[in-house]
């Protein structure tokens, strides 16, 4: 888990800008051909199209590995995290659903 979470944190501290009028947030993205979980770091400057950069893929496709991975990020960060490919998934330690529905994009 180390391993995965230090590169995460050393790309999204990498390509963090922290430019102002500028949102950003963490997509996380359920690959379930491949097996693997895509982190994205994603942004939108003031009115302009959403700009999203990959920061790694985590090949152990558990859900308790998972959410240790983001309760550790959500510790260290501030930003939103967004799920796409986890609906009606739930996490294994509280049982409380990830994704109830499909985003407009997915």
């Amino acid at each position: 888990m180390n391993n995965d979470l230090k590169i995460i944190e050393e790309r999204l501290n990498k390509q963090f800008k922290r430019q102002a009028n500028t949102l950003y947030w963490l997509d996380i993205a359920n690959n379930i051909y491949a097996q693997k979980f895509n982190f994205f770091l994603s942004s939108q400057f003031n009115k302009l199209p959403q700009r999203s950069i990959p920061l790694h893929s985590i090949d152990h496709y558990q859900l308790d590995y998972l959410e240790k991975i983001i309760k550790k990020l959500k510790q260290d960060t501030q930003l939103t995290f967004k799920y796409y490919g986890f609906v009606n998934l739930v996490w294994p330690s509280s049982q409380r659903i990830i994704q109830r529905q499909r985003h407009g994009e997915e």
